[in-house]
């Protein structure tokens, strides 16, 4: 009996977009990391600690907590795909994706950053060193 797969999730496989359930993949594939509910909304933390959400400002974006240096270094090599997010929060790190553009390896990247940035010692020691999905970017 053949399996049924949507064709938005083939197209997304074939070109190399994330989806929500991507996003939640990765995120929950690092060490220590849980979902729990912010806003409304799924978040993912370490710690006790927010590394990451879904769905704000809306259901095409994910965020991801990271220090200035990092959302600098992902805003100048990935544009259409990260953004600061709005007033302070953006100004401290808060680096929203844009799920249908984004390159997985790169969003891979920004959740590992996230996690380390927010992962105790114990926990860090426990880190993969590669999570998810193979970057399309080499």
């Amino acid at each position: 009996m053949p399996i049924f797969v949507p064709a938005a999730a083939c197209l997304a496989i074939i070109i190399g977009l994330l989806t929500p359930a991507d996003f939640r993949n990765l995120a929950l594939q690092l060490p220590g990391v849980e979902e729990k509910s912010h806003m409304n909304h799924p978040d993912f933390r370490v710690n006790g600690r927010i590394i990451a959400t879904l769905g704000a400002p809306n259901v095409e974006y994910a965020m991801v907590q990271l220090t200035a240096d990092q959302q600098k270094q992902l805003l100048t090599d990935y544009p259409q795909t990260f953004t600061p997010a709005a007033g302070a929060w953006g100004a401290k790190g808060s680096t929203l994706i844009k799920l249908a553009v984004a390159d997985p390896g790169a969003v891979r990247q920004a959740i590992h950053h996230a996690w380390t940035n927010r992962a105790d010692v114990q926990v860090r020691k426990t880190s993969p060193r590669r999570v998810g999905i193979p970057s399309s970017k080499q």
